[in-house]
């Protein structure tokens, strides 16, 4: 259904303030990191330095779709991946000023990707891919009972390199990213609930 041109003015205006505002907090929180991290908790701080400079990259994405969007399903999906962005941002800010996040809810990767990509009809349900540690490690393209550092390590590099917003909005990488998110998130509940030995789980 297409906008008419005062609701898609509106949807800009919005949206356009939206951004304004979550790039002047990620730039407060860039500074409040240097202030309280750099020293005494470098890792944490280069971690999240690089996750907010994502935070940015991304928004300018958004800003770049903004002007073609002229059906309302097309808007959905940027508000989608807007509300994802300010999810992460939540996190990082969360972890700089040591704070419970603040979010009324988590977005569920899963669930993002179905609704910015228009899947919402699929009839049949997902059960995932990823049955066994195996396939986890298999699709992760680490080694069977690598530590979770390197899983997670292998996970975003994985997604830096197939995100759609990293690839300027090219979906055609979608089933292999929900394939890795699905690996790494098997692994990870398997090495929380036995975090001393290697994630087995299913594995036969």
């Amino acid at each position: 259904m297409a906008l008419n041109e005062k609701s898609r003015r509106r949807f800009v205006v919005g949206m356009n303030k939206r951004i304004t505002e979550l790039r002047v907090k990620t730039e407060e929180s860039l500074d409040f990191a240097i202030d309280t991290m750099f020293h005494d908790r470098v890792d944490s701080y280069l971690r999240v330095e690089q996750g907010l400079g994502e935070v940015d990259r991304m928004l300018h994405l958004i800003e770049a779709d903004l002007e073609e969007v002229h059906e309302f399903s097309a808007a959905q999906r940027l508000e989608s991946r807007l509300e994802f962005i300010e999810d992460r941002f939540d996190e990082f800010d969360s972890e700089i000023r040591q704070r419970p996040r603040r979010r009324r809810r988590k977005i569920n990767l899963f669930n993002f990707f179905k609704t910015a990509g228009g899947g919402g009809n699929d009839s049949t349900e997902r059960k995932g891919e990823i049955n066994s540690a195996v396939e986890a490690y298999k699709a992760l393209g680490v080694e069977f009972g690598s530590p979770m550092p390197s899983v997670t390590r292998a996970f975003r590099q994985r997604v830096k390199k197939i995100h759609p917003d990293i690839r300027n909005g090219d979906r055609s990488s979608e089933p292999e990213l929900r394939r890795i998110i699905e690996a790494y998130q098997f692994l990870k509940q398997d090495y929380e609930a036995f975090p001393s030995e290697p994630p087995f789980s299913g594995s036969g």
